[in-house]
């Protein structure tokens, strides 16, 4: 089990690992090697996730998710196969561990009396500076 949070583990059975040719450094091996790695993991059907988390990942992945909801991350910076999979799953865990924070729900506030006057008075002496800016009216 890949320990993401304390309450939340992903089964490397549920990461399809793929590899392929990647761009970039790595001299004639770029032609010889398939050192990139593309992971995917499967986001709507996976046990290991909470539903609300699921939600937040999918929103999350933008363009990296699949219409079928699987998410799908690309590993290509490094010349060795197994620094990209790091790498991949590195990236994998911190996106569920961004999708697992559950943001804080905004109560409207109103402003204060206080802040009302201020802003008042700012205005009133904001105007009274452009006025002074004006040519005399002409009789």
């Amino acid at each position: 089990m890949i320990r993401v949070t304390d309450r939340i583990a992903i089964d490397p059975s549920e990461i399809e690992e793929s590899f392929v040719r990647a761009s970039g450094p790595g001299g004639q091996n770029v032609n010889k090697l398939s050192t990139a790695v593309q992971l995917r993991f499967d986001v709507r059907r996976s046990p290991s996730l909470p539903n609300d988390v699921a939600i937040r990942l999918e929103r999350l992945g933008g363009r990296r998710m699949t219409r079928e909801g699987v998410l799908v991350i690309v590993a290509q910076r490094h010349r060795t196969q197994e620094a990209n999979r790091r790498d991949a799953l590195d990236r994998l865990i911190e996106l569920v561990k961004v999708a697992a924070v559950r943001p804080e729900v905004r109560r409207p506030t109103r402003p204060t009396l206080a802040s009302k006057i201020r802003r008042g008075e700012a205005k009133e002496r904001r105007s009274g500076v452009k006025r002074l800016r004006t040519s005399p009216p002409v009789e």
